[in-house]
């Protein structure tokens, strides 16, 4: 961290940093987290020279934070700046994840679903990690899903070398029968869009959402994400969100529909390591078993 990031921070958010600290980096951003003089803790996201995909990509971020936040469900840090090389949010302390927590969590991520969207989608370009992700607008969940979700980054992660001809024709079939995978139609809803494990954050008791890939797009993708990684306590996360939202008949069988854009992802950012999941939930959905 240089002296004149900090003070790039600072100006930013119009407070002098009193200090700042190295935290990791992921995605080609470096972590950071910060103590202003006013007491108050940041954790920051750094692109020094940030380009116009970074630009995007912070304010992507920001956006979904704020706008999940709107819902008033599910807490989640404040955006205390965004520029086109800096984010800085709130700096959460450190907690642990509860049998009753979880629960509580799940009933909020309902909650927040609920309050749903103008359309599948979002109003500005989305990013998961570092890849972009298309928010064009649509209103039928199983086509938008299989040409905003499924058909690109298959085509990056087959172009790639990732995934070979088989994979690809496997999962084409997926994006072809999507009319009767998809299931019962739902209205869009307010989702986090890439709900592993990792971006909950449990602190004060709470279940907190971080890095969103926020927009319009269905319930059922938030939960099988959460479910991909092994979040902790997922069946009291069921329960609260159940409890307060029940879901469609047949919803376990579309688990894997909902898998296999995050894994997509993960073959695209990855490589190969993640083909045999990619196939795994494909022959899934197309044979049963």
């Amino acid at each position: 961290m240089t002296a004149g990031q900090a003070t790039r921070i600072g100006e930013l958010l119009g407070v002098p940093v009193a200090s700042v600290r190295t935290a990791g980096a992921q995605h080609g951003y470096q972590h950071l987290t910060a103590r202003l003089a006013d007491g108050r803790q940041a954790f920051v996201k750094a692109a020094p020279g940030g380009d116009e995909a970074t630009a995007e990509a912070f304010a992507a971020e920001a956006n979904g934070l704020r706008w999940l936040a709107e819902a008033g469900a599910v807490p989640l840090p404040r955006v205390l700046g965004v520029s086109r090389d800096l984010l800085v949010i709130e700096l959460l302390p450190d907690g642990r994840a509860t049998q009753d927590a979880a629960e509580e969590f799940g009933a909020g991520l309902a909650r927040m679903h609920a309050a749903g969207a103008a359309s599948f989608g979002a109003p500005w370009p989305g990013y998961l990690a570092s890849l972009p992700l298309d928010n064009t607008p649509g209103t039928e969940w199983g086509s938008w899903y299989a040409e905003q979700r499924l058909v690109p980054y298959l085509k990056k992660a087959h172009d790639d070398g990732a995934l070979d001809d088989a994979d690809l024709s496997l999962v084409e079939t997926v994006v072809n029968r999507i009319g009767e995978l998809a299931g019962p139609p739902e209205p869009p809803s307010r989702i986090h869009g890439d709900l592993w494990a990792g971006n909950v954050l449990w602190s004060g008791g709470r279940g907190w959402l971080i890095d969103p890939a926020a927009h319009g797009g269905h319930r059922e993708t938030d939960l099988a994400m959460l479910a991909l990684f092994g979040a902790p306590h997922l069946e009291r996360i069921m329960r609260g969100y159940t409890g307060t939202a029940p879901l469609a008949d047949g919803w376990r069988a579309r688990v894997p529909l909902h898998q296999l854009h995050p894994l997509l992802v993960h073959a695209c950012l990855f490589g190969g390591s993640y083909a045999a999941q990619v196939r795994a939930a494909a022959r899934v959905l197309l044979t049963g078993s």
